[in-house]
């Protein structure tokens, strides 16, 4: 009875031998496994971020500029003549792009951060912009000019401005100018605004006394609300405004320049200037 126990107790220990090595062995295939689908995973995410080819571009924008960039109160959507023409642009350059908001005076940081790659708003060219960014050439004539409430009689030119409040939007030329102004001793004081509407709000009531702002945004909000407002005295300032890419993206600002011409020798150009200036 103890020599058939004995054998039996040898029995089982040599099975349980085998099988725990047949569980080593399993295991160390599994691991070997598991190792295996890891490098596979980091080798896809490698050449996901290599390849550019499907790159979308991010344009930032501040969209109560009208008619150059605003939300369309239908679709909600982001429209107007600076949309229409960048998407033209990147059609011709073969990239796509979608349309980013922001604040007019975080765009120019934005695009420094590499939070988005172009900024169309509106924007004019001056020295101290040229300094943080590259940008593209003109693609429209504008200019400042005053505007007040339609009854006002007291504001004519740039001289009736003495003693006087001016609105203004925030990092826009006609806050620089109005600053000018004030600094000449012209101007008394000046309100700034993160939007067009809000600028426009408070002239309406009456909180200042003239607004100082780009010449076609003043139209369209004259065509959009007449009777409220009026342009007085002459063009401030000419300006022009151009599309911009970060310092130095020399590759993606050759794209949308040499889009911005194909557009402008197709005739999409004019069609968009007509449509949305009537001229």
């Amino acid at each position: 009875m103890k020599k058939w126990s004995k054998r039996v107790l040898a029995l089982l220990l040599v099975m349980g031998l085998i099988l725990a090595l047949a569980g080593c062995g399993g295991a160390a295939q599994e691991g070997q496994q598991q190792e295996t689908k890891g490098g596979e995973g980091q080798s896809e995410s490698t050449t996901g971020g290599a390849d550019q080819k499907g790159k979308v571009y991010v344009v930032g924008t501040e969209p109560t500029f009208p008619p150059f960039e605003y939300t369309d109160e239908k679709t909600n959507e982001i429209t107007g003549f600076d949309i229409e023409l960048i998407k033209a642009i990147a059609e011709e350059a073969g990239i796509k792009v979608t349309v980013q908001s922001l604040g007019f005076d975080g765009l120019i940081p934005a695009l420094q951060a590499g939070s988005i790659d172009i900024v169309i708003a509106g924007m004019s060219v001056n020295p101290e912009r040229a300094e943080s960014v590259d940008f593209g050439p003109a693609y429209f004539e504008a200019g400042l000019k005053i505007a007040v409430v339609s009854d006002s009689n007291e504001i004519n030119s740039v001289d009736d401005l003495k003693g006087k409040t001016v609105a203004v939007q925030i990092g826009t030329t006609g806050a620089l100018k109005a600053q000018e102004l004030k600094d000449a001793g012209i101007v008394k004081e000046i309100k700034t605004y993160n939007t067009v509407d809000v600028v426009f709000l408070e002239l309406i009531n009456g909180t200042v006394d003239a607004v100082i702002n780009d010449l076609p945004v003043n139209e369209a909000y004259m065509a959009k609300n007449p009777g409220k407002v009026k342009m007085v005295g002459d063009v401030l300032e000419g300006e022009e405004y151009a599309f911009a890419v970060a310092k130095g993206n020399t590759e993606l600002l050759e794209k949308l320049t040499d889009g911005l011409a194909k557009v402008k020798d197709s005739g999409e150009f004019e069609e968009l200037t007509i449509k949305y200036f009537g001229s």
